[in-house]
């Protein structure tokens, strides 16, 4: 007899039954569960299984941890409180999700993600962490994906008929199962894009299969369609789109000239940079017989052909945004309308959509108008052109700068528009800066490539007066047209470009980083705030620590978006703002044109819901195309890193974590990581008081900012990871 009751007592059940069905119950809370359904999510059908449910679901009824809501069906008894959020997960696989109902975000161990992934809109409870008493969280069900599609590298096990993709991403934390018969009959090792199909209760991977072949890890085309891929942004137009484009009618008529104010006799050019294709705005000037000067903000009237209701403007609205790569542009609209009919090229009629204001000396706004025009471009600068103008005084363009690479002597009157437009734009940018906006005139990486896209050289690109001229003109029309609707009665619907105040937690850390570099910061009101990041943009300029010290400062500002509730524009001091000035490459521009017509034409105030969602979408499309473009930067400084591996660097640390330095090359803005485990003169550890990793037996701190000399040890073009080896200290 005792035999029989130890085997009995010994038969294996089903482990951790009751917190099982609590977990099954919780996550489809609304719906009720017999223990037939509740065996078949389980995947058992013996019937000692089912004799263990049916009593555990007894007893958890008598518990009353769930109620019996029909004969036989159960529901999980609720009560606890429920949020959801956006879940962020960091590359160890825990992850904070972002929820406005606490002050702080929640921090979620791994074993409570519950197959979430990275972006997903979740539901989660939260609770106390018994350290330190923060609020943590589980999981429990996934309200939206934040995307399907997946790039990675594909490993195909041939004998088992299956296969899995790794993903490039460090924040995917499970390799995607692929049946043999979804592969696309990729080979082995070759970079795919993966869509999630399915993830199975009791699977420990997503299922997918794969939608494209990008090719060979590491080629130039391939990791450049992989970061498109990556966040769902396309690299071709669809055959019909093109042909719709095409068919267009592109021609100047005199019908569609009657219709609109003609501008063609005044002079009118474009300021741009040597290597543009597509020219979205132009400058006319006039001096009026009243001594005051007319200037008109020319932008080309892409609404004109993009018509709602077509295949051309869902593409068009679909992708938002141009994107600008290291080595290509993915344009918005097809070169048949950006580098063409709405590009304002010289020597070429075109239809434009223009703010006209009359100025005095003073940059004072005497008299505006804006409406549909016709203009005609006298001629095409680029930067440099325009900026030797500004600086010699006179129409003498040099060789070095010249887009013919010859030197000439431009028209005079040109010259005198240039020269005179400059003085306003001066007047404007310092009445802008007293009234708090703030100067972010960050550094940007640029590359010389060669016939194969390979990275030549690194440069800088920075912002000089022509740059600035055309900056300020184009903040007047955006502000102006935005000011014009937005103080309209009744009120009106329009998209507004808006940024909100800084978080206050967010500029005490900016402080407490620029401290270590002998900086101080005064945040005692608006005024005084703008003010002390200004001069600290300004002091930096020149330094070691610029590049780390502007792109501090930026992110402790907030996002910029699009929205039809206006806020203003905190870093721009503007109280009315939006984007009037660039409806090639960014799609609020043709919706902001769209509504300026339809309220000049007394039509009634569009709708705001439709057109909240239509900006919440181009802000999350602004976002992507802004990541990809890192992305493409990143790879190719890696690239480039990979020629010089042999090479000694200068850098400055740039961040400091407990598992290594970031270290940022100060020629070429070039930025990889020290691992600690790399740092073998000692045992170093991680001083977050200090920003600092510290030596425990020499003492020795590197300490965010310092310089250093390091030199590369690995280039990862797949992963666009850069890692190096620390040589010392700069003394």
């Amino acid at each position: 007899m005792s035999k029989k009751r130890k085997g009995k007592s010994g038969k294996k059940g089903i482990s951790n039954l009751t917190n099982t069905i609590l977990s099954i119950l919780k996550k489809d809370r609304n719906q009720a569960f017999n223990y037939k359904q509740i065996a078949a999510k389980l995947g058992v059908n013996d019937a000692s299984s089912r004799n263990q449910i049916i009593k555990t679901l007894a007893k958890l009824a008598a518990k009353q941890e769930i109620q019996q809501v029909d004969r036989g069906k159960f529901k999980a008894i609720i009560n606890t409180e429920y949020h959801t959020g956006i879940l962020d997960l960091a590359a160890k696989g825990n992850g904070y999700i972002i929820c406005e109902d606490f002050d702080e975000d929640v921090f979620i161990a791994s074993n409570n993600i519950n197959k979430a992934l990275n972006g997903d809109e979740v539901e989660f409870y939260a609770f106390k962490r018994r350290k330190r008493g923060k609020v943590e969280g589980e999981i429990t069900n996934i309200i939206k994906r934040a995307k399907s599609e997946y790039v990675g590298v594909i490993q195909i096990n041939e004998k088992s008929n299956y296969a899995f993709v790794v993903p490039d991403s460090n924040k995917m934390y499970k390799d995607i199962f692929v049946p043999i018969n979804k592969t696309l009959k990729a080979e082995d090792g070759d970079k795919v894009l993966v869509s999630l199909e399915d993830w199975p209760e009791k699977a420990d991977s997503p299922y997918g299969k794969v939608l494209k072949i990008l090719g060979k890890p590491g080629e130039h085309n391939t990791e450049i369609h992989a970061i498109l891929a990556e966040y769902g942004l396309p690299h071709e137009f669809p055959y019909e789109v093109e042909a719709f484009a095409n068919e267009l009618d592109t021609s100047i008529t005199e019908a569609e000239i009657a219709k609109r104010r003609d501008m063609r006799k005044d002079l009118t050019f474009t300021i741009d940079p040597k290597d543009a294709k597509d020219f979205d705005d132009a400058l006319s000037f006039e001096v009026l017989d009243n001594g005051l000067y007319e200037i008109g903000i020319h932008i080309a009237d892409v609404s004109h052909y993009l018509q709602e209701g077509t295949i051309l403007d869902d593409e068009a609205y679909e992708r938002a945004t141009s994107v600008y790569l290291v080595d290509r542009v993915v344009p918005m609209l097809p070169e048949v309308l950006s580098n063409n009919a709405c590009s304002l090229r010289p020597h070429e009629e075109k239809y434009t959509f223009s703010a006209v204001f009359q100025m005095n000396d003073k940059a004072e706004i005497k008299d505006q108008w804006f409406g549909r025009t016709v203009t005609y471009s006298d001629a095409r600068y680029a930067y440099e052109e325009a900026q030797a103008v500004i600086e010699s005084k006179t129409n003498t363009i040099p060789e070095e700068v010249s887009l013919t690479g010859k030197a000439y002597e431009t028209d005079q009157k040109l010259a005198d528009a240039i020269l005179k437009m400059d003085e306003l734009a001066k007047i404007m940018r310092g009445h802008r800066m007293r009234n708090g906006a703030i100067s972010f005139d960050k550094v940007e990486v640029k590359f010389n490539l060669d016939e194969n896209n390979d990275p030549e050289s690194v440069f800088f690109k920075t912002s000089k007066d022509a740059n600035k001229l055309i900056e300020e003109f184009m903040l007047l029309a955006n502000r102006k047209v935005s000011e014009f609707i937005g103080k309209q009665s009744p009120k009106k619907t329009f998209i507004y470009r808006v940024h909100d105040e800084p978080d206050e937690s967010k500029l005490a850390a900016l402080q407490n980083v620029v401290s270590r570099f002998g900086y101080k910061l005064n945040f005692k009101d608006r005024k005084s705030t703008t003010a002390s990041l200004n001069n600290l943009l300004q002091d930096v300029v020149g330094k070691k620590e610029q590049n780390l010290v502007d792109t501090l400062a930026i992110r402790s500002m907030s996002k910029a978006e699009y929205t039809t509730r206006n806020i203003g524009h905190y870093g721009l001091a503007f109280d009315y703002y939006s984007h009037f000035t660039s409806p090639i490459r960014r799609y609020p521009d043709v919706m902001a044109h769209r509504l300026l017509q339809q309220y000049i034409d007394g039509g009634k105030s569009a709708n705001e819901d439709a057109y909240e969602e239509k900006c919440q979408h181009s802000s999350n499309m602004e976002m992507l195309a802004t990541k990809a473009e890192r992305d493409s930067i990143k790879y190719m400084q890696i690239r480039f890193m990979e020629d010089h591996k042999d090479q000694e660097f200068k850098g400055v640390i740039s961040g400091v974590t407990d598992w290594g330095i970031y270290v940022e090359i100060i020629s070429n803005k070039c930025e990889g990581m020290v691992s600690v485990r790399d740092m073998k003169d000692d045992h170093y550890a991680f001083d977050q008081d200090l920003y600092a990793m510290v030596g425990r037996s020499n003492g020795i701190e590197y300490q965010l900012g310092d310089e250093v000399v390091v030199k590369v040890k690995n280039t990862d073009l797949v992963k666009k990871h850069l890692d190096f080896n620390l040589i010392g200290k700069v003394e």
